[in-house]
């Protein structure tokens, strides 16, 4: 037991609410809503009093355990650049009770999970809203891999094996439009993109990444909008669509194919007449 569980039953304490949370890139920041910043754990913990969450319920079951978090944007916080470049989905997230007085007296965990898709207010100021899942909801994701025509694996990966030198290329934006991006010096080879990945390696959304749909002349056609500038430098990734004879034909890759793609479908009945 510590110093802060014999604190819990006395008349008047001195327990605060702080926020623990670790971006998928790795960093880690905290809030709190005391009046005041507390370090806790070598991480100061800023007074952002906006931050709330839904009710905290706590069971011995094994139902996947959710909550809502509300908060206000803020500049020294939580950016709606950071939001809108979706740094924060997957985050983990640790609410905890700590003596504001004796921050080193130890914490009282209340909830620990990971962020969902954060969804940010239409209007200005309004803030945004984010569900955690508990640790519990590990159980529902799928143990074992499901057997399926396409490949499971990512172009490249430990399981694909392809060596990725040579199928890369970077350049600058030229220009953006909706979900589109064009980029300087587009070679003809750039339909090779089709289904791979897109980066942004400098400006305001370094490091984000987007899935190329569609090549489209000289623009890449990405799954969700995202606002780079002109002049800010782009690095892509050729794709596959995951199908045994571009695996084969392509990239002479069939042993390491990770899908059934000789494995009747629920259509087979269909396929051949006589039935």
């Amino acid at each position: 037991m510590t110093m802060i569980d014999d604190r819990l039953g006395l008349d008047v304490t001195h327990l605060a609410l702080c926020w623990r949370i670790v971006r998928s890139d790795g960093v880690a920041i905290g809030f709190t809503t005391h009046d005041r910043p507390i370090a806790v754990n070598g991480i100061v913990h800023e007074s952002v009093p906006g931050m709330t969450p839904s009710a905290v319920v706590a069971t011995d079951s094994l139902e996947a355990d959710t909550m809502e978090i509300a908060g206000v944007l803020s500049a020294n916080a939580i950016s709606d650049d950071d939001l809108k470049a979706r740094r924060y989905d997957g985050a983990f997230v640790e609410l905890f009770l700590v003596d504001w007085l004796l921050p080193d007296a130890g914490t009282v965990v209340l909830a620990r999970g990971t962020l969902g898709n954060v969804e940010i207010g239409a209007a200005p100021d309004a803030g945004f809203t984010a569900g955690l899942r508990g640790e519990t909801a590990r159980f529902m994701a799928t143990a074992i891999d499901s057997y399926s025509p396409e490949c499971r694996a990512e172009l490249g990966d430990l399981r694909c094996r392809v060596d990725m030198r040579g199928r890369r290329w970077r350049g600058i934006v030229a220009a953006r439009v909706g979900d589109r991006v064009t980029g300087a010096g587009i070679s003809a080879e750039t339909v090779l993109f089709d289904e791979g990945r897109l980066r942004v390696l400098s400006g305001r959304y370094a490091g984000v990444d987007r899935r190329i749909v569609a090549i489209d002349g000289d623009s890449f056609v990405l799954d969700e909008a995202l606002a780079v500038a002109p002049g800010d430098r782009i690095e892509a990734w050729q794709g596959c669509d995951k199908r045994f004879a571009t695996c084969t034909g392509r990239f002479a890759n069939g042993q390491n194919f990770r899908g059934e793609p000789h494995v009747p479908g629920a259509d087979v009945l269909t396929r051949f007449g006589g039935f």
